[in-house]
Protein backbone atom coordinates (compact mmCIF):
# COMPACT_ATOMS: atom_id res chain seq x y z
CA UNK A 1 0.00 0.00 0.00
CA UNK A 2 1.60 3.47 -0.82
CA UNK A 3 2.37 5.92 1.70
CA UNK A 4 0.58 8.88 1.64
CA UNK A 5 1.73 12.81 0.74
CA UNK A 6 3.12 13.56 3.96
CA UNK A 7 2.65 17.26 2.76
CA UNK A 8 -1.10 16.42 1.87
CA UNK A 9 -2.09 19.02 4.15
CA UNK A 10 -0.10 21.89 2.78
CA UNK A 11 -1.17 21.20 -0.34
CA UNK A 12 -4.57 21.47 0.28
CA UNK A 13 -3.55 24.51 1.92
CA UNK A 14 -2.27 25.27 -0.74
CA UNK A 15 -4.48 24.84 -3.18
CA UNK A 16 -6.89 27.17 -1.11
CA UNK A 17 -5.10 29.71 -1.06
CA UNK A 18 -4.73 29.19 -4.60
CA UNK A 19 -8.21 29.62 -4.73
CA UNK A 20 -8.80 32.41 -2.72
CA UNK A 21 -6.03 34.31 -4.54
CA UNK A 22 -8.12 33.46 -7.88
CA UNK A 23 -11.28 34.51 -6.63
CA UNK A 24 -9.88 37.98 -5.23
CA UNK A 25 -7.92 38.85 -8.45
CA UNK A 26 -11.29 38.40 -10.49
CA UNK A 27 -13.15 40.61 -7.85
CA UNK A 28 -10.43 43.26 -8.43
CA UNK A 29 -10.42 43.17 -12.38
CA UNK A 30 -14.54 43.59 -11.74
CA UNK A 31 -13.54 47.10 -9.66
CA UNK A 32 -10.63 47.86 -11.75
CA UNK A 33 -13.77 48.02 -15.00
CA UNK A 34 -16.48 49.49 -12.97
CA UNK A 35 -14.13 52.12 -12.27
CA UNK A 36 -13.38 52.57 -15.67
CA UNK A 37 -16.56 52.10 -17.14
CA UNK A 38 -18.01 55.13 -14.64
CA UNK A 39 -14.67 57.29 -15.43
CA UNK A 40 -15.94 56.69 -19.18
CA UNK A 41 -19.36 57.62 -18.13
CA UNK A 42 -18.28 60.74 -16.63
CA UNK A 43 -16.44 61.69 -19.29
CA UNK A 44 -19.03 61.34 -21.88
CA UNK A 45 -21.48 63.30 -19.32
CA UNK A 46 -18.83 65.91 -19.43
CA UNK A 47 -18.67 65.75 -23.50
CA UNK A 48 -22.54 66.16 -23.91
CA UNK A 49 -22.83 68.83 -21.14
CA UNK A 50 -19.97 71.03 -22.73
CA UNK A 51 -21.87 70.68 -25.73
CA UNK A 52 -25.00 71.85 -24.23
CA UNK A 53 -23.21 75.08 -23.10
CA UNK A 54 -21.45 75.55 -26.05
CA UNK A 55 -24.70 75.58 -27.99
CA UNK A 56 -26.47 77.72 -25.26
CA UNK A 57 -24.04 80.35 -25.56
CA UNK A 58 -24.51 80.70 -28.97
CA UNK A 59 -27.97 81.57 -28.61
CA UNK A 60 -27.12 83.68 -25.55
CA UNK A 61 -27.15 83.24 -22.06
CA UNK A 62 -28.17 85.27 -18.97
CA UNK A 63 -24.55 86.29 -16.59
CA UNK A 64 -26.46 83.52 -14.27
CA UNK A 65 -26.69 80.63 -16.58
CA UNK A 66 -23.45 81.25 -17.58
CA UNK A 67 -22.24 80.91 -14.17
CA UNK A 68 -24.54 77.82 -13.44
CA UNK A 69 -22.84 75.88 -16.56
CA UNK A 70 -19.51 77.11 -15.80
CA UNK A 71 -19.98 75.97 -11.81
CA UNK A 72 -21.53 72.53 -13.01
CA UNK A 73 -18.50 72.00 -15.81
CA UNK A 74 -16.24 72.23 -12.62
CA UNK A 75 -17.85 70.01 -10.27
CA UNK A 76 -17.99 67.59 -13.65
CA UNK A 77 -13.89 68.39 -13.59
CA UNK A 78 -13.52 67.41 -10.41
CA UNK A 79 -15.53 64.33 -10.27
CA UNK A 80 -13.56 62.93 -13.08
CA UNK A 81 -10.38 63.59 -11.52
CA UNK A 82 -11.42 62.01 -8.58
CA UNK A 83 -12.41 59.15 -10.71
CA UNK A 84 -9.18 59.26 -12.13
CA UNK A 85 -7.63 58.76 -8.78
CA UNK A 86 -9.98 55.49 -8.26
CA UNK A 87 -9.11 54.40 -11.49
CA UNK A 88 -5.10 54.69 -10.87
CA UNK A 89 -5.52 52.93 -7.01
CA UNK A 90 -7.97 50.03 -8.85
CA UNK A 91 -4.90 49.57 -10.80
CA UNK A 92 -3.00 49.36 -8.34
CA UNK A 93 -4.56 47.10 -6.08
CA UNK A 94 -5.05 44.47 -9.30
CA UNK A 95 -1.59 44.67 -9.98
CA UNK A 96 -0.99 43.53 -6.32
CA UNK A 97 -3.65 41.25 -6.95
CA UNK A 98 -2.01 39.80 -9.61
CA UNK A 99 1.12 39.42 -7.49
CA UNK A 100 0.00 37.69 -5.13
CA UNK A 101 -1.60 35.18 -7.40
CA UNK A 102 1.40 34.52 -9.25
CA UNK A 103 2.84 33.56 -5.39
CA UNK A 104 0.75 31.73 -4.73
CA UNK A 105 0.19 29.86 -7.91
CA UNK A 106 4.04 29.21 -7.80
CA UNK A 107 3.80 27.54 -4.26
CA UNK A 108 0.86 25.43 -5.56
CA UNK A 109 2.89 24.06 -8.34
CA UNK A 110 6.19 23.83 -6.08
CA UNK A 111 4.22 21.85 -3.63
CA UNK A 112 2.23 19.90 -6.92
CA UNK A 113 5.06 18.90 -8.05
CA UNK A 114 6.75 17.10 -4.94
CA UNK A 115 3.07 15.31 -4.50
CA UNK A 116 3.82 14.25 -8.26
CA UNK A 117 6.97 13.12 -7.16
CA UNK A 118 6.01 10.93 -4.05
CA UNK A 119 3.25 9.40 -6.39
CA UNK A 120 5.68 8.31 -9.13
CA UNK A 121 7.90 7.67 -5.82
CA UNK A 122 5.30 5.19 -4.23
CA UNK A 123 4.20 3.68 -7.99
CA UNK A 124 7.55 2.86 -8.98
CA UNK A 125 8.06 1.00 -5.31
CA UNK A 126 4.78 -0.75 -5.62
CA UNK A 127 6.10 -1.88 -8.68
CA UNK A 128 9.76 -3.17 -7.68
CA UNK A 129 7.64 -4.60 -4.83
CA UNK A 130 5.00 -6.72 -7.26
CA UNK A 131 8.09 -7.67 -9.44
CA UNK A 132 9.94 -9.45 -6.63
CA UNK A 133 7.04 -11.35 -5.73
CA UNK A 134 6.16 -12.52 -9.25
CA UNK A 135 9.89 -13.38 -9.48
CA UNK A 136 9.79 -15.62 -6.38
CA UNK A 137 6.57 -16.65 -7.44
CA UNK A 138 8.39 -17.89 -10.73
CA UNK A 139 11.00 -18.96 -8.83
CA UNK A 140 10.01 -21.57 -6.78
CA UNK A 141 7.54 -22.88 -9.69
CA UNK A 142 10.46 -23.37 -11.41
CA UNK A 143 11.80 -25.18 -8.49
CA UNK A 144 9.14 -27.63 -7.67
CA UNK A 145 9.47 -28.19 -11.73
CA UNK A 146 13.01 -29.10 -11.73
CA UNK A 147 12.21 -31.79 -8.26
CA UNK A 148 9.55 -32.96 -10.37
Amino acid sequence: MPKPFALQTVLDLMQTRADDATLRLAQLIAAERDAQSKLQMLNQYRDEYALRFQQAAQGGLSPRDWHNYREFLGRLDEAITQQGRAVAAQASNTAAGQTHWRQQRTKLKAFDTLSQRHRSSELAREFRSDQKVQDEFAARRNDSEEIC
